[in-house]
């Protein structure tokens, strides 16, 4: 008989919706920056632990950011 282990996952939470963030601004590049993988890729709302509705409007500011040449589309 094989025995199973439990992945202990630690309980995330939504960053702006602790601190209310009423705006998430597409010209704040630091803290955009900290939701892009290495590759340039959006982090999943799971790994991030951002709730759907900031989920969406943070890629959102991603792509306005990517589109006006704030953020790079791929990283080398």
């Amino acid at each position: 008989m094989q025995q199973y282990r439990r992945k202990f996952q630690v309980k995330r939470f939504c960053k702006f919706c602790t601190d209310k963030v009423a705006f998430i601004d597409y010209k704040d590049i630091k803290m955009l920056r900290s939701y892009l993988t290495e590759r340039g890729k959006v982090m999943a709302g799971r790994m991030t632990g951002n709730c759907a509705k900031h989920q969406r409007v943070l890629t959102i500011a991603i792509k306005r950011a990517r589109n006006i040449a704030l953020l790079p589309f791929v990283e080398k």
